[in-house]
């Protein structure tokens, strides 16, 4: 199917907003589709919260640690509500 049939069928005259909506509906399969998984691996680090994530990465499907104790990797549940942060006021 070509642009020009798209834009017929929808009665739109304005090709540039055609594609937009061709390339935003291609990002959408893209990003639903696990075809190009990858896998990222680093190192835990007492007392550090946040780890930078890839640039390229568009979707993060689980989270597991490696459990020392069995060595076997074990999966982190997602979290449904935001976590409660309480402010430290205390340095030690």
């Amino acid at each position: 199917m070509t642009i020009q049939e798209i834009m017929e069928r929808t009665g739109t005259t304005e090709t540039n907003l055609t594609i937009a909506w061709i390339k935003d509906a291609i990002h959408l399969i893209q990003s639903q589709q696990d075809v190009n998984l990858g896998t990222w691996k680093t190192n835990i680090t007492d007392k550090q919260r946040e780890y930078a994530l890839p640039a390229n990465m568009i979707k993060l499907s689980s989270i597991s640690v490696l459990d020392t104790n069995d060595s076997k990797y074990k999966r982190i549940k997602r979290i449904v509500h935001s976590p409660v942060v309480t402010e430290d006021t205390d340095p030690e």
